[in-house]
């Protein structure tokens, strides 16, 4: 609950003004975990917002129920692998970070560590990729 006598633009006001939060829930756990779950309802979005646009799921090809439900779950395995890749690599101590990070896009995962030059070394009846030795993509 907040009160406040005095409003944004610094006037004094006659009656206070009181402002309440109130949530109901059906979760058995401490108000404050359920004020913390509330707060990363925007994380949630977020990952929700990255599935749909950076693994382009947002329209599903078929009309049929089964083709979709295995699209889509292929589509989480390899987004729960590009997230595991994208927390490896902010705490590897040569992976170049613009400005601190919790935790990468997937988008950002796949243009820098995903997609890399590499050229395809056939050489004494053994196949090989040949990487760049300045390429910062296999951090």
């Amino acid at each position: 609950m907040t009160e406040r006598t005095v409003a944004a633009n610094g006037q004094v006001l006659l009656t206070p003004d009181v402002e309440m939060i109130s949530y109901w829930t059906t979760l058995e756990t401490s108000p404050e975990m359920i004020d913390q779950l509330y707060h990363d309802h925007a994380t949630s979005e977020q990952f929700h917002s990255e599935i749909k646009t950076d693994m382009d799921l947002e329209r599903l090809p078929s009309g049929k129920f089964e083709t979709n439900q295995l699209l889509l779950t292929l589509g989480i395995f390899a987004y729960n692998l590009l997230r595991i890749i994208g927390q490896h690599s902010i705490h590897h101590p040569q992976t170049p970070l613009r400005k601190k990070a919790e935790r990468r896009r997937i988008r950002t995962v796949i243009q820098n560590m995903i997609i890399c030059a590499a050229k395809l070394i056939k050489h004494s009846r053994q196949v090989t990729l040949g990487f760049s030795f300045h390429n910062r993509c296999l951090l």
